[in-house]
């Protein structure tokens, strides 16, 4: 505390003795024009002074570009010969060097060039004007390596003398200068930026120290350079607090315009005292690149590998040690190495001896298992199956088959031919004697080369003859001569009445007034039927002497015995019936299915209309749907869990993901505005668990996950989260972001709901540019799983990538503007197709409010052409609606396996089958009754 008070008494002690002596030596001080340099810190007011045994290296750094005119350069060359008037330059005090570029860098004099301020005017006065481009960061490099180092005069850091760097632009950089520039103010070299003209703030921002209100200057052309003496008089003026108090800086102190900041070393970084400091681990904030181990030193690292690999000489890689290369493994065939090691390995064939280093052929014969049929031969790496002369291998390569030569050589025999062992011969079959040509057959006829002795016919046999009779006659047992045959004595012809032989058989006859019967053999009575004139319509049914009258199934007998009259009135006559027709005596009826009723004509069918006969407790609008109804609500609501009341579309279940770019041509203004929009979507849905759940990705250069789908679960948290999201401001990656959308947003580690829970899954991607890698892939996959993406662009968004990200339709999720001040309006449209979305999320949601609720999904076949509807699932419906005296069926379950209900289910079955029975029985009579009309036709 003593230190601190000394300190600041010998400020204003400082300020008091040196403010007369600045006012005599700058009668000509100029005020500065601009506000915020008249709001000074008040520790730098009181370390005002004319620099007198100031001690500081200073370097110049001129922009000596083409864009600088002659008289410009001019103007700036002045400038420095003013700021030099009231330096204190000597070899102990201030040094001075001077840094003029364009494409190249060339140094006007160094720290240690000259020692009075005169010396230094007249270098400034012979200055030329480099005239060719822009590459500050090379200038800064220049300076960070060389102008500073100590063979060009700069004092070592451990003299705590402050560095500094004035550097004077009137363009944009032709290089980077951002890295260069940290890189500088990381050593402890204070940066003052001073920009001319057309010059970009943030440049000049990357360029000079923090805080930049005292750092990073913008005027608008060289004339005015000179309104800024006063003010770097005060700022290289000041006190140097390092000196002056205990900063207990560990490494080095910096310091700045009324106060300092610590630095570390190089292979350190700052801990969050910022005083002390630790090592850096290299290995994990860089990419190493070392393929198998990283081991971090002060300041660098270096690659190690594992036991059994060796470090490549590109210090990164590694590669495996070769024990086989030294010669010693004794291995009788090959060598491999092994981790750690090395291994003995036979070639195919042979197999490891017992000492793992000499090998032994393989006799894979000599084992019972081959299976070969005739032989097994051994071959380098198996065994091979080969069979005797006269026969090949199968394709199972095991057994073995005669080789059919005559199938291979087609000889051309007339009947037979037999393979041998090594070929073939021709044969005949019995009865025929092969040719001379050893091909051809011929038949032997016995019954020429013979004295047969046969009566009538001498057939010849394969072997030999036999005698045969001619048709009406019978062989004798001498098997020569012949004897007419007696078909009816020599068979049992089983003639009712008498038999009569035929040529070559016999037939059966009945006495007159008798009729053969369809067997041949009996015979019947002719009846009265068969004489005719019955007079029947149908059908004739003879009764012992007298017949009957029968009509065809699906006909009646008249009263005559003898006409017919169809059953089936339905069928007969045009009834006009819309739903069934049912007899009814001489007559018919309409009825109508279940669920409808009989209209006022007898005929057409009206259907029931359930809204208006149940007290359906819908809140908004009843739907009937067959023997049930759903509950609908009207446009902007949606349905509740309750299935009947109503609720807005914003109260409805979401999982939305916002997609935000954040890349460098956004800009932070624009950056907020994009959050003022996103703040508007979450205040226009209910933010909780069971609703809308909300995620956010920004994307550069990298994808960042702000907050995921679990993260908040009331709205006012995630509009802080929103409030303190940082911009990134780098590269476009929008495909990469569409990736981490589809892969890891929507997962229920996230927060996702399920699929099953049928809740929607809206994206929302935001870009103002093209994207710097392909959106396609990913979009096209997050839209076939189920994913509705809004694609909404602004700017120099382009509209083929806007058209890939955006569902289907487009015109419905694709959004854009030239500028940010239309974000209002897309804001409601999207507002309004989120909402939509739930509407038909809810839509594809209904259910029946009057079913009975499904413990499992249960698969039903309907066979329309017999019948419209389950009538039997309809009845059970009934019953247990019934059991609610509310008349509301969701409002209790009922306990279907109570025993009244099970009886009353029982009964109901039943009559539904009893029906079905009925009705199969009338569709099979019309089906008769339809063939015999086609049969008499």
């Amino acid at each position: 505390m003593e230190k601190m008070l000394v300190g600041c008494f010998l400020l204003l002690l400082g300020h008091t003795l040196l403010l007369p002596a600045e006012a005599r030596q700058w009668p000509r001080a100029r005020s500065v024009s601009r506000g915020r340099h008249s709001r000074t810190h008040p520790q730098t007011a009181l370390l005002e002074s004319s620099c007198e045994n100031k001690r500081a290296d200073l370097v110049f750094i001129i922009d000596s570009s083409r864009s600088v005119n002659a008289h410009d350069y001019a103007k700036v060359k002045e400038f420095l010969v003013d700021i030099l008037q009231f330096l204190d330059i000597g070899p102990d005090v201030t040094r001075v060097g001077l840094l003029q570029y364009g494409s190249t860098v060339k140094r006007e004099f160094s720290l240690k060039t000259f020692k009075r301020r005169s010396e230094v005017e007249r270098a400034v006065a012979r200055m030329r004007h480099l005239s060719t481009g822009t590459m500050t960061g090379l200038a800064i490099q220049y300076a960070l390596n060389i102008a500073f180092s100590e063979a060009e005069g700069a004092r070592p850091l451990r003299e705590h003398v402050p560095r500094v760097i004035m550097i004077v632009t009137d363009g944009r950089p032709q290089d980077s200068v951002a890295e260069v520039a940290a890189k500088a103010r990381d050593t402890g070299i204070l940066i003052f930026a001073i920009g001319v003209g057309q010059v970009d703030l943030n440049t000049l921002k990357a360029i000079g120290s923090e805080p930049h209100e005292d750092h990073v200057f913008l005027v608008a052309n060289f004339s005015q350079m000179e309104s800024l003496i006063s003010v770097f008089q005060n700022k290289l003026c000041m006190a140097h607090m390092c000196s002056l108090l205990e900063h207990n800086c560990a490494h080095f102190c910096i310091n700045t315009p009324g106060s300092y900041v610590c630095r570390c070393k190089q292979g350190y970084i700052l801990n969050a005292d910022q005083t002390t400091c630790r090592i850096q681990d290299l290995c994990a904030a860089e990419d190493h690149g070392c393929e198998q181990l990283c081991v971090n030193l002060l300041g660098s690292f270096v690659c190690q590998c594992y036991s059994g690999y060796a470090l490549a000489e590109d210090g990164k890689r590694c590669v495996a040690v070769d024990y086989c290369a030294s010669g010693n493994h004794g291995c009788e065939h090959e060598c491999v190495n092994a981790e750690g090691s090395y291994a003995c390995r036979c070639p195919k064939g042979f197999s490891l001896n017992a000492d793992k280093k000499t090998c032994t052929k393989i006799d894979y014969c000599a084992s019972p298992n081959h299976g070969c049929q005739h032989e097994c031969v051994s071959t380098d790496d198996s065994y091979a199956c080969r069979c005797l002369k006269g026969f090949s291998l199968n394709p199972d390569q095991k057994t073995c088959r005669r080789i059919n030569y005559c199938a291979l050589r087609k000889p051309g025999c007339e009947h037979e031919c037999v393979n041998t062992e090594e070929g073939y011969y021709c044969r005949c079959r019995p009865g025929f004697r092969l040719g001379p040509d050893g091909k051809t057959c011929s038949r032997v006829d016995h019954c020429a080369e013979q004295a047969h002795g046969c009566e009538q016919l001498c057939l010849n046999t394969d072997t030999s003859f036999l005698c045969q009779c001619s048709e009406g006659f019978v062989i004798n047992e001498d098997l020569k001569t012949c004897s007419r045959a007696d078909y009816c004595l020599l068979s049992d012809h089983g003639c009712e009445h008498s038999c009569v032989n035929t040529d070559r058989s016999f037939a059966c006859r009945c006495p007159e007034g008798h009729a053969l019967r369809s067997d041949g053999k009996t015979c019947a009575k002719l009846d009265a039927c068969a004489l005719g004139g019955h007079g029947c319509e149908h059908s004739c049914v003879s009764s012992g002497d007298s017949f009957v009258c029968e009509c065809m199934e699906g006909y009646l007998l008249r009263e005559d015995g003898k006409t017919c009259r169809r059953k089936d009135v339905c069928q007969a006559v045009d009834h006009g019936c819309e739903h069934m027709c049912v007899n009814s005596g001489e007559s018919y009826s309409c009825r109508c299915l279940e669920g409808f009723r009989l209209a006022e004509d007898g005929k057409r069918c009206r259907r029931k209309d359930i809204c208006r006969s149940a007290h359906h407790g819908c809140e908004h609008i009843c739907v009937p749907r067959g023997d049930s109804y759903v509950c609908k609500c009207s446009e902007g609501f949606i349905l509740a869990e309750d299935g009947r009341r109503c609720k807005r579309c914003s109260e409805g279940p979401i999982d939305l993901v916002f997609v935000i770019d954040g890349s460098k041509s956004l800009g932070e203004d624009n950056f907020e505005i994009v959050k003022q929009f996103v703040t508007g979507i979450i205040d226009s849905l209910v933010v909780s668990p069971k609703a809308a759940r909300v995620g956010l990705l920004q994307y550069s250069t990298q994808v960042r996950p702000e907050f995921a789908l679990s993260s908040f679960g009331s709205a006012r948290d995630m509009k802080k989260a929103v409030a303190t999201m940082k911009y990134m401001g780098k590269g476009s990656m929008t495909g990469l972001a569409l990736r981490h959308m589809f892969e890891r947003s929507f997962t229920p580690a996230e927060g996702a709901r399920p699929l099953s829970a049928r809740v929607p899954r809206v994206a929302i991607v935001f870009t103002d540019g093209r994207a710097q890698d392909d959106v396609a892939e990913w979009a096209g996959k997050a839209k076939a799983n189920g994913i509705t993406v809004y694609a909404v662009g602004v700017g120099k968004a382009i509209e083929e990538e806007l058209q890939e990200i955006a569902s289907k339709p487009t015109d419905r999720h694709l959004f854009y503007a030239e500028d940010f001040s239309t974000m209002g309006e897309i804001s409601e449209k999207l507002k309004q197709g989120i909402c939509e979305a739930l509407e038909a999320s809810d839509g594809s949601q209904d259910s029946p409010a009057g079913e009975l609720p499904k413990r499992g999904h249960q698969p039903t076949v309907q066979h329309r052409y017999l019948f419209e509807e389950d009538s039997l699932s309809r009845s059970a419906q009934k019953l247990f609606h019934s059991t609610n005296p509310s008349g509301s069926p969701l409002e209790d379950k009922p306990d279907e396996c109570k025993c009244e209900n099970l009886l009353m289910f029982q009964n109901l079955a039943n009559e539904e089958v009893r029906k079905l029975t009925q009705r199969l029985e009338e569709m099979t009579q019309r089906m008769e009754a339809l063939e015999n009309r086609l049969r008499y036709r």
